[in-house]
């Protein structure tokens, strides 16, 4: 495994690459966030563990922007601030885990295994699709640059096809994502939802992104 070790503080920089390094990894060390962007982007890291205080720009802006530039190493923010607040904002900028210091090394070592087991795959922060954006962090919706209110349930449908673009999903795979098991058992209920939706997010603006596949359920078209 290698590991990108993001922090300015020399003596915990130096601890953390030796204490890696005994256990087999292979570590390196940026102590800046500029810095830090520009290995992610040149080495395929397995993991980074990036403190949130930096020099230059924070642990959270460093996590923004490489994700918004499309690198996914799993990141482990490292930080003395255990607000609950904090946690959030860090997992919200793209971070896969927070670790508050100090913390036991043993630990650290399992989180960064659990964190390599997930690899390096696509998760966004912002869906996109075509022109439409969501953000499930703050619950908004955008088509272009225009921002469309959605109901909770609209959102929670909307949220399941931006997760599967031009895949079609049956009334059945939606009920399943969108509804719990206390929803109301009404046959056309996705029906009434999808209407609802196209009436918000298509009709205004000309597009036909979801799509009825009859006999199958629905799609929306990514290159709408």
């Amino acid at each position: 495994m290698r590991v990108l070790v993001v922090e300015d503080e020399p003596k915990m920089a130096e601890l953390l690459r030796r204490g890696l390094r005994e256990e087999g990894l292979l570590a390196d060390v940026a102590a800046t966030g500029e810095d830090a962007i520009w290995h992610a982007q040149c080495t395929p890291y397995d993991a980074i563990l990036l403190d949130i205080m930096l020099p230059d720009i924070t642990g959270m802006e460093v996590c923004r922007r490489l994700r918004t530039a499309g690198t996914w190493a799993p990141v482990l923010m490292l930080t003395a601030r255990d607000a609950i607040a904090d946690r959030v904002e860090g997992l919200d900028a793209g971070a896969d885990d927070y670790l508050v210091k100090p913390f036991a090394f043993d630990e650290l070592l399992a989180r960064l295994r659990a964190l390599a087991r997930r690899g390096s795959a696509r998760r966004p922060t912002v869906l996109v699709v075509g022109d439409l954006r969501l953000d499930p962090a703050s619950r908004r919706v955008w088509r272009a640059d225009r921002e469309i209110e959605l109901t909770v349930k609209e959102f929670a449908v909307l949220h399941t096809f931006m997760q599967r673009p031009d895949q079609v999903l049956t009334r059945d795979q939606l009920l399943e994502h969108a509804w719990d098991f206390a929803y109301e058992q009404r046959s056309n209920i996705v029906d009434v939802h999808i209407r609802s939706l196209r009436e918000k997010l298509d009709r205004p603006y000309g597009r036909h992104s979801l799509q009825t596949v009859r006999g199958l359920g629905y799609r929306l078209r990514a290159d709408e």
